[in-house]
């Protein structure tokens, strides 16, 4: 036994020995085929080990990061990680086992191949099987060629894999590329490789092995590195292929060959799906077609690529020296595919154009071997406009294309149809090779003429960003010189378009004969010719609630014509008001005259909203009826005038409601401010007028309500009057006013219980002398009522008499004397 790229020490061994008591190892036993060399590989060199002993010796254990065992020698294996929480030694370790084949130029000393086994010893790590194939004859080197006819097999991008099965890849070692990754049945029979390659089965994890037989024999040298044979099969198919080291670059100045048998009355189409082109210092890189070593025709990477007819063919991919310092410089990169179908058979057709003025054209979609006759003469483009006889041989579908044209127009508007004029699909004959694909009807209402296109179907529906036509039937309107006015489908909210030049129409479907056949009876467009408008453009649109719709200028997002106009009329319901939002907005700026978008109500002469392109726009407002959106450009110097309009419904507010509550706020405000000031003057006021009232008690106290103690200081001047109430100091007028009729007389006091002795006066006669006058607030409720008083020895203003009748004291205010002076 021979043990590569390990170590022996006693030290390692020892921690060995110490961490498998510690955690404990896994242990294989393995016997090496004879011939063949086991490599045993790590992603984690640096935490986890393989060690090995023969079973046959008393050889010291050797360890190390990956292991290589020859011979056929029984060997026991233990796989260690430090760390072993988490994970599984079948993501950490895989086996590779190795055999090398010597061929010269006509055989081999060995076959690819390998059988089932019932030893599930290493079935748990991922394993790869592989031949090291060498050709080396005495005088020259040749090739190698694997054959794969038993069951096929088809190349998958290198990123993918085969599932449970097994992959197969294919390398040339003389110029260390992957020529490719397959997987088990496919179309692909044999593998041809110049001078050196190898050849590797890989099984993934968990997987049992199976039988594997691929023969192996010599051959000449040849030309390319490598050489994939492709059988075709009898049926409709198709199969992809990859340029070698795709996605990465292939060699400079590499060259890859491709074999292609094709059935009988068959063909074989080459479409390029993925291609990076490299970049070259000198000539380029390019496609060569050979069949029986001629070459048919030699094509770049960006053209369309020959339809082959023949039965056996070879596509041969050669690249350029590359310039690989520039930025971008990735390389030469193919995908491609290759599709077979039958050979068709000779068609003859029999169309007349001339009963409903219709003009036919045939087309090639891309080179092909279609070949197209009108009244047996050849032609890539067929055009009938009356009565011919067509021919097709081998013209399958995709590769031709069927439209037709028709002209409807007048002089003047007098010579006009005057009823509308109904859109129809034109009836073809099913001999064609192709549906109709396409249908364009050029409309010319003459001088001072409009045309007015209606759809029976309901409302149109402008396809713009937000608003996709996801119909597969799609009408694009364009003028007279192809300037795009929009694309339009139906299920929409604008229920007329008027165009006041000539226009065409275009009908395009995608989906071929079955939608031909639903909308081939079937009113598309009504056209009607009316007298000319004030606009280049007007739309009449009807809006829905909750349905929100997007308009744009005509050819957006290209600019308006110089000079055009463009009209909206905008249809609102009652009780609705529409929210206008200008979502895309591109001004222009301008060497004449001034872009213009204008908004004004139906009811309303004066305009809502007015912009010019050297103003500062308004994003949004809201219209409260139906409205006019009117737009028009100028002769731009630089830029261009678009706009893109978001119309929006909403339940419409009570503006003369909303008016007069608002005013009526404003009243109520206003008056609250005037009431606060007012009762803010009167409180000020009565703080000042404050009443002082003076009580006398007749039995020699002086009784002050709410006061129990009374400063008696001398400079104390609460005998004093603040104030006089005026009832009093007119209380003469008063009077005789009563006598005079004129006012009633009062009761001011009731009648209250007079003060017993038994009552303890709070001011004594030593405090304070009887019938003098002591100032204080008005008495609380629990003070008792006032009764009259003598005249205080102070000047009087106003004289107070009692008077009695029985226990009630009837108090009547008397007039005093007083200085008139």
């Amino acid at each position: 036994m021979l043990l590569q790229g390990s170590m022996t020490s006693s030290a390692l061994l020892l921690f060995f020995l110490t961490f498998t008591v510690s955690h404990g190892t896994e242990v294989w036993t393995v016997t090496p085929e004879k011939g063949t060399t086991l490599n045993i590989k790590n992603s984690r060199v640096n935490e986890c080990m393989v060690c090995a002993v023969s079973q046959n010796s008393t050889l010291q254990y050797s360890c190390g990061p990956t292991l290589s065992l020859k011979d056929s020698t029984p060997v026991s294996l233990k796989f260690k990680c430090l760390k072993t929480e988490g994970v599984k030694l079948q993501d950490v370790f895989s086996v590779e086992i190795l055999r090398n084949i010597e061929c010269d130029t006509t055989s081999c000393n060995g076959h690819i191949s390998h059988k089932d086994s019932s030893d599930k010893s290493l079935e748990g790590f991922n394993r790869t099987f592989t031949w090291t194939i060498n050709t080396n004859a005495p005088k020259k080197r040749g090739s190698f060629k694997i054959d794969f006819s038993y069951s096929g097999l088809r190349q998958i991008n290198p990123s993918e894999t085969c599932g449970e099965d097994p992959s197969y890849v294919v390398e040339a070692l003389g110029t260390s590329v992957a020529v490719g990754r397959y997987c088990h049945r496919g179309l692909i029979r044999s593998a041809q490789i110049n001078e050196h390659g190898k050849f590797s089965v890989v099984y993934p994890a968990g997987k049992k092995l199976k039988s594997v037989q691929f023969d192996l024999s010599g051959k000449e040298k040849i030309q390319s590195l490598a050489k994939i044979s492709v059988t075709l099969p009898v049926v409709v198919s198709s199969l992809e292929m990859f340029s070698p080291n795709y996605p990465d670059s292939f060699p400079d100045n590499g060259v890859m060959e491709w074999f292609f048998q094709v059935p009988e009355r068959r063909k074989a189409i080459v479409h390029f799906l993925k291609l990076t082109r490299p970049n070259c210092k000198k000539n380029g890189a390019k496609v060569e077609y050979h069949s029986n070593g001629k070459l048919l025709s030699v094509e770049t990477l960006t053209n369309c690529q020959p339809t082959q007819n023949l039965r056996n063919f070879s596509l041969t991919l050669k690249n350029c020296e590359m310039e690989r310092k520039g930025v971008g410089s990735s390389g030469l990169a193919v995908k491609f595919k290759v599709s077979a179908s039958v050979i068709l058979p000779s068609i003859r057709c029999e169309v007349d154009g001339r009963s409903d003025g219709v003009s036919l054209h045939v087309s090639k979609t891309r080179p092909s071997d279609c070949v197209m006759k009108i009244n047996g003469v050849k032609h890539e483009t067929i055009t009938v406009t009356s009565h011919a006889n067509l021919s097709f041989h081998d013209c399958i579908p995709e590769e031709v294309q069927v439209s037709a044209t028709k002209l409807i127009g007048c002089h003047t508007l007098t010579d006009c149809p005057k009823t509308p004029v109904n859109l129809l699909l034109p009836t073809l004959p099913p001999c064609l090779p192709a549906p109709l694909s396409r249908m364009t009807w050029t409309l010319q209402p003459g001088k001072q003429g409009t045309v007015q296109l209606t759809s029976p179907k309901g409302p149109l529906k402008q396809s713009l960003p937000g608003q996709i036509c996801n119909s597969s039937v799609v009408f694009k309107l364009a003028e007279e010189d192809g300037a795009s006015i929009g694309h339009f489908c139906a299920k929409g909210t604008i229920k007329a378009v008027h165009i006041h030049s000539n226009m065409s129409i275009t009908w395009e479907s995608s989906t071929g004969k079955e939608l031909l056949k639903t909308y081939s009876k079937q009113v598309l467009l009504s056209a009607s010719f009316k007298k000319e408008i004030p606009e280049r453009y007007i739309f009449n649109v009807s809006t829905e609630k909750n349905s929100p719709i997007l308009v744009a200028t005509p050819g957006w997002p290209v600019g308006m014509k110089s000079y055009s106009t463009v009209s909206w009329i905008v249809f609102v319901p009652s009780g609705m008001e529409a929210h206008v939002l200008f979502t895309n907005l591109s001004q222009p700026k301008c060497s004449n005259r001034h872009t213009s978008i204008k908004v004004r109500r139906f009811s309303s002469t004066e305009e809502e909203y007015s912009r010019r392109e050297d103003e500062m726009p308004k994003r949004e407002l809201t219209v409260s009826e139906s409205f006019y959106l009117n737009m028009s450009n100028c002769m731009p110097e630089r830029g261009n005038f678009s706009v893109m309009v978001n119309i929006t419904l909403r339940k419409a507010m009570n503006r003369p409601l909303i008016i007069g509550l608002s005013v009526l706020a404003v009243l109520l405000v206003i008056c609250f401010i005037v009431l606060v000031a007012v009762c803010l003057v009167i409180r000020k006021k009565k703080k000042k007028l404050s009443h002082q009232v003076s009580i006398y008690n007749p039995n020699g106290t002086n009784f002050l309500p709410g006061q129990n103690n009374v400063s008696n200081h001398e400079d104390d001047e609460s005998h004093l009057y603040a104030s006089i109430d005026e009832s009093l100091i007119y209380s003469d007028l008063l009077k005789k006013g009563a006598e005079m009729g004129l006012y009633k007389e009062y009761n001011v006091y009731e009648s209250v219980q007079r003060q017993t002795d038994s009552h303890k006066p709070l001011v004594t006669k030593d405090n304070m002398g009887v019938g003098s006058y002591q100032l204080f607030q008005v008495p609380s409720q629990n003070a008792p009522m006032l009764p009259s008083r003598p005249p205080s020895h102070v000047q009087t203003l106003v004289v107070n008499e009692h008077y009695q009748s029985g226990d009630e004291l009837n108090l009547k205010p008397q007039l005093a004397p007083e200085d008139r002076n």
